[in-house]
């Protein structure tokens, strides 16, 4: 089944809003201008209409914000994920489908965040850091099961799954950072694109 035919109601699919309250998105805004160390607490207050002390009450620092940020967006996109899944049936081609496809949409309608989170692990505190990574870890390791699944049962002939597995998630991760919604493709159309290719990895069968 095509993108365009399948069923649209899925709330994994909806991205109506950033998901984000205003003092997390003025300091997303500020770290997609300026990046985290150009970004100062005066900016970011001012831009979520707060006083210093005001923002402060939400957030104690600016590292505060950076993990309150990179956490709501490892989450949003660990939900959406585990939600394709599950809609998806049992088959490991099914489920690879389906959280390739959350992947791309996600890193289309959440490209700043997520490339904010992903630049940004760099200037995130060790133990910070550590958390975010398993967090990214987890979504890799979701991919890395079907995977392996489905080479088990014999619908992927890849001989390499778990490198084949990080090849595709690399490739839809970097959607964020050349993904324009006045682009030649349209969501759907990207979809389906990527989709090939992610399936031509792990050698899909059929």
């Amino acid at each position: 089944m095509t993108v365009e035919g399948a069923q649209r109601s899925s709330s994994w699919r909806e991205y109506t809003d950033q998901g984000l309250s205003k003092v997390l998105a003025a300091a997303l805004a500020a770290f997609v201008e300026k990046g985290y160390d150009g970004a100062s607490i005066r900016e970011i207050a001012s831009r979520a209409g707060l006083s210093v002390p005001g923002l402060y009450h939400h957030y104690p620092s600016k590292q505060a914000l950076l993990v309150g940020l990179t956490n709501v967006v490892m989450r949003d996109l660990l939900d959406r994920s585990r939600a394709a899944v599950s809609e998806a049936g049992p088959t490991p081609g099914a489920r690879f489908d389906a959280v390739i496809e959350s992947l791309l949409r996600f890193h289309m309608y959440r490209r700043e965040q997520a490339f904010v989170a992903s630049r940004e692990t760099r200037s995130m505190e060790p133990e910070s850091r550590q958390a975010y990574i398993a967090l990214r870890d987890e979504q890799q390791e979701m991919l890395d099961d079907i995977v392996r699944d489905g080479v088990a049962a014999g619908h992927f002939r890849t001989p390499f799954p778990e490198d084949a597995s990080r090849a595709v998630v690399t490739m839809c991760v970097a959607v964020s950072t050349w993904y324009r919604e006045d682009g030649p493709l349209s969501p759907d159309e990207l979809v389906e694109r990527y989709l090939a290719i992610a399936r031509s990895t792990v050698g899909a069968s059929g």
